[in-house]
């Protein structure tokens, strides 16, 4: 037979996991833009960080052969 149900009886209501899930929706809407924004400003820096690599490459290269190459 169907057990009744018990005023007792643990759970979760649907209205509270809405509430859950619309506070999770809220959050990753907050926190997605500024994981691409840290995730561009990484990019950036790692660019000029290898600029500056290639700088000095090219400066050693000239300092033994005193010329750059082509």
């Amino acid at each position: 037979m169907l057990k009744k149900f018990r005023k007792n009886q643990k759970g979760f209501t649907l209205i509270e996991l809405l509430i859950v899930v619309a506070i999770i929706g809220i959050l990753a809407a907050i926190a997605i833009p500024q994981f691409a924004s840290y995730r561009q400003k990484a990019f950036d820096s790692a660019a000029q960080s290898d600029l500056r690599t290639i700088k000095t490459n090219l400066e050693g290269y000239y300092t033994d052969n005193f010329f750059y190459p082509y």
